[in-house]
Parts: C-alpha cells; structure tokens; sequence
C-alpha cells in the first residue's frame, strides 16, 4: 500500500513524497484519511524561515502533520473499541498529512455520523484550545480577553463563552475579526486602535479575570496594555490569569509591577500526548488524571455535533493533498487572506 506524505524542502517550499506503508505495530490503528488541518503556525514555521533564508545544503523532506480524519482500514492489538469501518479523528506525530496514516489507540477518536471529516480535522487544535481554557481556571460569569485570533484563539475564546464566561477578542487581521464575530463575539483591532478602553468598558465595572495571549512574537506591548485592563484590588495591585498558549514573549516584572497576576503557560492537548506508553494504549488513573488528551478530544467532538462549538466558519480554503504547496503558499504568503486550510484526499 503507497502513502502520499507532504513535505518541506531546504528552500521553504512543500510537496508530496511517496513511500511505502509501514507494517502496524501493536495497539496501532491504520486510517484512510479523507481530510487534514495545515496548523498555521506550529507547521509552518519552518518554511516560513526557510523561504526567508534558504539553508546552503539539502536535507531529508520534513513529513509533517498531526490532525486528521478517516476511516478506520485495520487494527492491531488492544485498541479497545476501534473497529475497522468507523469514522474517526486523529491527533499527534503519526496523523500526517498523508492518505494513509498509523496512529496510536489513544490518539485516536471516533466521529459521529454528523461531524464531517473536515469539522474532525480542528480535534488537535480544539484539545490544545481546550487545555489552556483549564489552565486559565475561568469560571462563569467572569470576563475575558483573548489576544490573537487565529485557529487556538477563536476556538479558546469560543469555549470560554460555553464555560459561561464573557469574552472579548483582539486580533490585528480584518479576516480574522470577520470570523470572530460570526462565532459569536467582537474584537479590537489591537494595533490599529487603542485597545485599553474599549476593553475596560467591556469588563466594567469588574476589569478583566483573565486573559489569553494566543499567537506568536513580540507581546511587550500588548502585556503592558492588557495588565491596565485587569481587576485591580483595593490596595492597588492587579489581579487575574494570563494564560499563554501562542509562542509570544512577554516581560513579567516581579513585585508591585505585575501586582498579584498568576501568569500561566499552557502546552499540548492534555495529559498523555507524547508519553508513548499512554499513546499505545496504558491509560493514567482517572481519579487521579482526569482530562487527557483523549477525553478532550472526544468532549470536543461533543461540543461540534452539538453545534456549540463552531469550526466550519474557520475554514477559508480546501485543496488536493498534491496542491499542498499552493496550501502553504495562502497560508504563508496571504494570511490576511487564510486562516482554516484543509487538505483533501482521494481513494
């Protein structure tokens, strides 16, 4: 059996290898996959530096990829109630961008009759979403500001409103805002207009509980302003969660200059992604570890068929795995015109 992997090569531009399908190893599950999600950012970083500044020397193409959806062509081992024949969605190294994938018991969940394959697609970047929601420890009826909007904003700031909180979006990029809006909430254009009283209107007479920097670079100045937004106590200093999921820096002072934030990191999908002995099948305690990558994928999943959570307005673009370099070009060289990109494959 062929598979078609997609590819970045030494100059920044991708394509598609074919190589021979791998026998399945234990607790593995081999899925023709019929749609995957280009990750704007975590993917394509690489090419983006390479077409800045191409390497002097060649190397072996980069199979890339790790959100996707199929069905299910054969099993190995103990995949508990994985059959051959079902729809599902897969997350993690092994779900390439590819028409053929082997991917791990754990990382892989099944898809209702009515969730697309292409809604299954977001599974990877919903659980990674999802996982800095918990982290941000939000509780209903407090209020909120995400910053970036790209595929982990729009669905953070989405699951925030389903936790009962009162969110509000900044984000630079017109398209993006446009997309914010039709999943049900307003940004500020962060950088084009003053971004601190609007907010603070937004959260009278409160201040902000949290906030969610979800994109990359430089973030100094959207710290600075988002700390004017945050709650204040009576004896002055600032209060509330900084949750940050994208790959930003901020410059965190200590003592009376940051007052009494709790600033938090978030990485991942949840508890498991790359532990392999999770991954094959060796769950945690679920007294103990309560939400996995596993069991966030599939509230996610929920969350879609429910039409609570909202993915189809994120999707901008849909192209033949084998055009996947005019996917990388959109997304790399227009992404005021991108964000959602879908690959397709054919059997």
């Amino acid at each position: 059996m062929k598979r078609i992997v997609g590819a970045t090569f030494y100059n920044g531009q991708l394509g598609v290898v074919e190589e021979e399908m791998q026998d399945l190893r234990e607790n593995q599950v081999l899925v023709e996959v019929h749609a995957s999600l280009i990750s704007p950012g975590t993917e394509l970083n690489t090419a983006k530096r390479l077409r800045k500044t191409p390497a002097e020397t060649t190397f072996e193409p980069w199979k890339f990829g790790y959100s996707n959806a199929g069905i299910i062509l054969e099993v190995k081992g103990d995949c508990k109630t994985l059959k051959p024949g079902m729809r599902v969605a897969c997350m993690g190294t092994e779900a390439k961008h590819a028409n053929y994938v082997a991917v791990p018991v754990n990382l892989v969940v099944p898809l209702p009759d009515d969730v697309t394959f292409e809604q299954g697609t977001f599974l990877s970047l919903a659980a990674t979403s999802l996982q800095a929601v918990r982290r941000t420890d939000v509780k209903l009826g407090e209020y909120g500001a995400v910053l970036g909007q790209g595929i982990v904003g729009n669905l953070a700031a989405q699951l925030y409103h389903i936790n009962g909180a009162r969110v509000i979006g900044w984000e630079t990029m017109a398209i993006r805002r446009e997309i914010a809006r039709k999943c049900g909430f307003n940004t500020i254009d962060f950088l084009n207009e003053e971004p601190v009283e609007p907010t603070k209107a937004f959260a009278e007479p409160y201040g902000l509980d949290f906030a969610l920097f979800a994109f990359s670079g430089d973030a100094e100045k959207a710290f600075m302003d988002i700390k004017k937004c945050m709650k204040v106590s009576a004896d002055g200093h600032a209060m509330g969660n900084i949750t940050l999921v994208g790959g930003c820096r901020v410059p965190v002072d200590g003592g009376a200059a940051s007052g009494n934030l709790n600033i938090k990191v978030s990485a991942r999908t949840g508890a498991g992604y790359h532990d392999p002995n999770w991954e094959y099948g060796k769950d945690y305690p679920a007294v103990f570890v309560q939400f996995t990558s596993q069991r966030n994928a599939c509230e996610l999943v929920k969350l879609i068929q429910e039409k609570r959570l909202l993915v189809d307005p994120l999707i901008t673009h849909c192209f033949p795995l084998e055009k996947i370099n005019e996917a990388g070009d959109v997304l790399i060289d227009h992404p005021d015109q991108a964000l959602g990109v879908i690959l397709t494959m054919k059997h």
